[in-house]
């Protein structure tokens, strides 16, 4: 996974301030600094979402030399020109630049329908490889280079950073959507007319999270989430990731605070039947996953990451009374090393309020004395107040009902 520190612009068109640099000077840090407080923050609300961190973790500002030796490739093959504010690709000399975005999304940018032209640059499409530093200012992120001092672009570090850890040509490139036509579309361009070998087999564009009135999650536009939001609302960072899993990666995934009520009950209920196989069986015993539920969970899952359906099959096991308990919860744990929810933990007691916690040990006594009616009593008064208690040989348990359902 790489970090962008330095080189992505206000503008499509290589043109604005870089985007580091313009927070920097918002939020009165350095640009160092300021990349930094963002890494944390993302990797922060990565690991809260329960996500794998990648092996290697690669900074633009970091692989300065790679971008320029990738440059350098590419004007030994003829492909580059200069103009004032920097080196550009020549788009001309690529021929299947289309290839990613189709011909007509291509022929829409080169009447200026994305990128605005720029009288210097031989072809609309043409992109910045090096862009040089202001002459009346100096920069906090610049670097010498064979051509000047100044920063790479964004399109060349992605390159140069994959091909570094990856190879000439990997398997699987992701990304969202609003990247294929100009971003992944250089990317190819660049990598290809410098090795002439294939860049990226496989292409994974995740659609938008789009808020209810329709617009895409952006910070530009104002609608834009974070993690920490949910999480000051009372719900269980998984319950979100239960609400991304629940829609296929390529269709737009509304969100909406009704939306989160719902995936924080169908997990917190998921959870409930884990935790009730895990009671049922000796010493939280798991036998091997049987077909055919194995085989439809990774039939879904290699079927262009369907996890929609994957999650379904899961549910199907848990409900299928063929099953022995210690077969459906092997299952949710082989499951679940996808899914990433957790399932298979114990559980852990969640703290009442003093008030609550009072009537579950009143209730508590009223069993304990065979007062049945008080205690039925005292259960649907903690089910009104949003407490659902459930009595096992271990002792009672309860959960809270709503969106605090984290545990």
């Amino acid at each position: 996974m790489n970090i962008t520190d330095v080189g992505h612009l206000t503008s499509d068109a290589d043109e604005g301030e870089d985007k580091m640099e313009l927070g920097a000077s918002r939020e009165g840090k350095s640009a160092w600094d300021t990349a930094e407080f963002y890494t944390e923050a993302f990797f922060r609300d990565f690991d809260g979402l329960n996500c794998i961190r990648p092996h290697v973790v690669c900074e633009a500002t970091k692989h300065i030399p790679e971008m320029i030796e990738l440059v350098g490739k590419l004007e030994k093959n003829g492909c580059v020109y200069r103009i004032s504010d920097g080196i550009y690709f020549d788009t001309s000399r690529f021929a299947g630049y289309s290839a990613l975005a189709g011909q007509s999304h291509i022929d829409g940018i080169r009447s200026g329908a994305r990128v605005e032209f720029s009288e210097e640059k031989k072809n609309a499409t043409d992109f910045a490889l090096w862009k040089f530093s202001p002459k009346d200012k100096k920069r906090q992120m610049e670097w010498d280079s064979p051509w000047g001092k100044g920063f790479p672009g964004w399109h060349i570090e992605c390159s140069a950073m994959s091909m570094k850890y990856l190879g000439e040509t990997f398997d699987i490139h992701c990304g969202g959507v609003d990247h294929i036509a100009i971003h992944h579309t250089n990317e190819i361009a660049q990598a290809e007319a410098a090795t002439g070998k294939p860049f990226v087999k496989y292409w994974l564009h995740n659609e938008f999270l789009v808020m209810p009135d329709g617009g895409k999650m952006a910070k530009s536009s104002g609608g834009f989430l974070t993690l920490e939001a949910v999480r000051e609302k009372g719900y269980d960072p998984l319950a979100y990731r239960y609400l991304c899993l629940g829609a296929h990666y390529r269709t737009q995934l509304e969100f909406s605070w009704e939306s989160m009520d719902f995936a924080a009950k169908s997990l917190s209920t998921l959870r409930e039947n884990i935790w009730n196989l895990t009671d049922s069986v000796v010493s939280g015993k798991m036998t091997a996953v049987s077909d055919p539920f194995r085989q439809r969970f990774v039939e879904a899952v290699e079927d262009d990451l369907n996890m929609p359906q994957a999650l379904a099959v899961l549910w199907e096991a848990l409900r299928n009374q063929s099953l022995k308990p210690e077969e459906k919860l092997g299952f949710a744990e082989y499951a679940d090393r996808v899914l990433g929810f957790s399932l298979v933990s114990p559980r852990k007691i969640q703290a009442l309020p003093d008030e609550l916690m009072a009537l579950v040990k009143e209730r508590e006594l009223a069993r304990k004395n065979k007062d049945f009616k008080k205690s039925d009593e005292l259960r649907k008064l903690l089910s009104d107040k949003g407490v659902i208690i459930k009595d096992t040989p271990q002792g009672t348990q309860w959960t809270k009902a709503g969106p605090d359902t984290s545990v």
